[in-house]
């Protein structure tokens, strides 16, 4: 997972010709690690589909503002500059796959 800073978000997530998947985070927060393991096997598992960035809302607190991020875990798949889904608070793994089915299950960009 890369990282998203405020001065990046634009560049790596609005202008992406990929889906990003955005995890909003703090290192204090205990359900935004239990929730990191299963972003990194999604973000295996969706090479070429979908990329995978995190913001830690306490270095980089504009976009996190700006997207109504009140509590952490929160993620947002974008899609072409746009929200499409959010999914907040630690979920299991079918929880993000069903969300995100729509995105997940197309082919990598460039087949």
């Amino acid at each position: 997972m890369f990282e998203v800073t405020d001065e990046s978000f634009e560049r790596d997530v609005l202008q992406s010709d990929v889906p990003v998947v955005v995890d909003f985070w703090a290192p204090w927060c205990g359900p935004c690690r239990a929730v990191a393991p299963i972003l990194e096997e999604l973000e295996r598992d969706a090479a070429g589909r979908v990329a995978f960035g995190k913001l830690d809302i306490d270095e980089h607190q504009t976009w996190a503002s700006r997207y109504g991020v009140l509590s952490i875990p929160t993620v947002i798949l974008f899609d072409g500059g746009e929200v499409k889904e959010t999914v907040i608070g630690a979920r299991r793994r079918p929880e993000y796959e069903a969300a995100w089915a729509h995105w997940l299950d197309r082919e990598p960009a460039g087949s």
